[in-house]
């Protein structure tokens, strides 16, 4: 990947939360701005950005701060879509790549768009022994949630998508990333780190706080 823009026009879609690559997202779609780019995205079979808020709020009130927010976000594609009614959707969304925003416009009817440059995808790097326990507790998650999905039918929904990659650095950093309880900002910065290395210490210290591994 080379740090030429990536994508023109990319919408973008301001969140309270933060995806990770590998991650899934699903979204309750209201608001014209954003029912009309997601009908868009799906049709072109195209993605659109997430971005964390740094200000404002998801859904636009009169009176609400401006919405600004984090210059890194992660493209979403789609891959689960209904709509139970007029003026709704439901959609589940993968993240995929890291991107840079390089350049932002707000368009009249609210939508943000963006040129954007990609950020290097996490190199594939195995877990070391100091930080197996990492794994082995997020293996044990997993194992917990599709005996319960089994028990309780196919619509339970899980919060991890296969494939599970369990000795890569950064996949099982980005799964607790997004189930372990933290500020926006610590999860945001978490995702923008280059080494996935890095993150998974940082996810261990995290859990041994929390006493959800050793």
């Amino acid at each position: 990947m080379t740090t030429q823009p990536l994508l023109h026009s990319l919408p973008l879609f301001p969140l309270g939360t933060v995806l990770f690559p590998g991650g899934l997202l699903p979204l309750r779609i209201f608001e014209v701005r954003y029912l009309d780019m997601i009908g868009k995205c799906r049709k072109a079979n195209a993605p659109f950005g997430v971005v964390s808020l740094t200000s404002g709020s998801e859904v636009r009130k009169a009176g609400a701060d401006a919405e600004s927010f984090a210059a890194i976000g992660t493209l979403a594609t789609i891959r689960e879509f209904d709509s139970p009614q007029s003026g709704l959707l439901q959609i589940e969304c993968v993240g995929t790549q890291r991107f840079r925003v390089r350049d932002v416009e707000l368009q009249k009817h609210g939508l943000w768009v963006a040129e954007v440059e990609a950020v290097l995808d996490d190199v594939a790097l195995e877990i070391p022994d100091d930080l197996q326990h990492t794994a082995s507790a997020l293996r044990r998650l997993v194992d917990t949630l599709e005996e319960r999905r089994a028990e309780q039918g196919e619509s339970v929904r899980l919060p991890i998508g296969a494939p599970y990659r369990f000795n890569d650095c950064g996949w099982v950093a980005n799964r607790w990333c997004e189930l372990v309880p933290m500020q926006l900002e610590l999860r945001q910065r978490l995702m923008e780190l280059d080494s996935p290395l890095m993150r998974l210490e940082l996810v261990s210290d995290l859990l041994a706080r929390t006493g959800i591994s050793g």
